[in-house]
């Protein structure tokens, strides 16, 4: 007789009633509360078709939409390549077995986790507006980028961090026992499974990265929200505005998830495929006998 591990026992007739009738209730409370908002709207005349049909007119699109548009994309695109960049680097050196580089690091990591992102943007605004280090132009998409960078930097280094920590201890043997170094072994055998495993969690990293970009409104940098506060005003239809941009970020970040998950299938479909002479794609090297021994392998054996 074979045991079975469950999380709770299967729900009887009166359970499962009792989940379909706060089931039922809940769809009924969120159709009231979109009924009311929509009745709200309604009463103030945000659902006029007047209020939504300027919003696809040439004049929105090529004054407002695409030029915060590609602001966005501009910053967010920026950010996310120095981000990955940031983490790899300090996630990388806290991983170091020198213990003063350990420590810079994390004190760096923790310190940049710690700060709010706004702040950030505020501060190196200032910076760079009164010691004139970049023209008055580029200061506001400094700003953004450098507060994205070092705080969603710090988050992807942990990243790593954990994402190796959680490989089994069998892959560092491996590289051990086939004569590679510490840092090789890290570089060359940790690092890409644990890029790997953390795909899902970076992928939502580099989806903070493009909301977050939001936040430049607060520092004068033209971006999309930006764009439809700009649209509201020039129109009188702030809640369409802001409605219509939200759509747009949904579809942004729908598309980055759809993208992040053809890379990791492709990822994925690597790491099983056969190589050049017969050889797995895990195989790492051979040992001592002639036999090649594989990275997945040697923790289990």
């Amino acid at each position: 007789m074979s045991a079975q591990t469950v999380l709770f026992d299967a729900p009887g007739p009166r359970a499962r009633r009792r989940h379909t009738i706060l089931t039922v209730f809940g769809f009924v409370l969120a159709a009231a509360t979109l009924a009311l908002v929509l009745w709200k709207f309604s009463a103030q005349g945000q659902l006029e078709p007047s209020m939504w049909t300027s919003l696809f007119t040439a004049d929105v699109w090529t004054a407002y939409l695409i030029p915060g548009l590609i602001n966005t994309l501009k910053a967010s695109a920026i950010s996310i390549v120095l981000a990955v960049a940031f983490g790899l680097l300090f996630g990388l050196g806290r991983l170091s077995h020198l213990r003063a580089l350990r420590w810079v690091c994390g004190v760096v990591v923790e310190f940049f986790r710690a700060v709010p992102v706004l702040l950030m943007m505020y501060f190196t605004y200032r910076y760079y507006s009164n010691n004139g280090v970049f023209t008055n132009d580029l200061n506001p998409l400094a700003a953004v980028v450098t507060g994205l960078t070092l705080y969603n930097g710090s988050v992807i280094a942990e990243l790593v961090r954990s994402g190796v920590f959680s490989l089994p201890q069998g892959q560092a043997e491996a590289g051990l026992s086939i004569g590679l170094t510490r840092g090789q072994t890290l570089r060359s055998i940790q690092l890409p499974q644990a890029l790997t495993a953390m795909l899902p969690a970076l992928v939502g990293q580099l989806v903070v990265i493009l909301k977050d970009s939001a936040l430049g409104t607060a520092v004068l940098y033209p971006e999309l929200l930006q764009a439809a506060k700009d649209i509201g005003t020039a129109y009188s239809n702030t809640i369409a505005a802001y409605i219509f941009v939200a759509v747009i970020f949904i579809l942004l970040n729908y598309g980055l998830t759809i993208l992040a998950g053809r890379v990791e299938r492709r990822l994925n479909r690597r790491g099983r495929g056969p190589r050049k002479g017969g050889k797995a794609a895990g195989v790492v090297g051979a040992g001592a006998d002639g036999v090649d021994i594989e990275a997945g392998d040697v923790g289990g054996r």
